[in-house]
């Protein structure tokens, strides 16, 4: 699969924000901030994964209609098992 651009940018201000989780730790800072930040990343991440599922379905379902190998069921329940795995 090709990473574009956006999804690289996305991973880039995750980790911006785990180092920013990381700093609020070392200054002390208020448990229920820390926990926000925690979860907005957490959102972050979610929804990283559901763009790189659902583009690489795409791709997935062009490769193996030229192929003629899975059928289109196969690789939705792929794509599904990726995303409950994830959680």
């Amino acid at each position: 699969m090709d990473y574009n651009v956006q999804i690289k940018n996305r991973v880039k201000r995750i980790e911006g924000q785990l180092r920013g989780i990381l700093r609020m730790m070392e200054e002390n800072k208020d448990c229920k901030d820390v926990i926000t930040q925690l979860s907005a990343a957490r959102t972050a991440i979610d929804r990283t994964i559901g763009v790189i599922v659902s583009e690489n379905l795409v791709e997935c379902v062009q490769k193996a209609n030229e192929n003629d190998e899975k059928s289109m069921e196969e690789l939705v329940k792929e794509a599904v098992n990726l995303l409950v795995k994830s959680r």
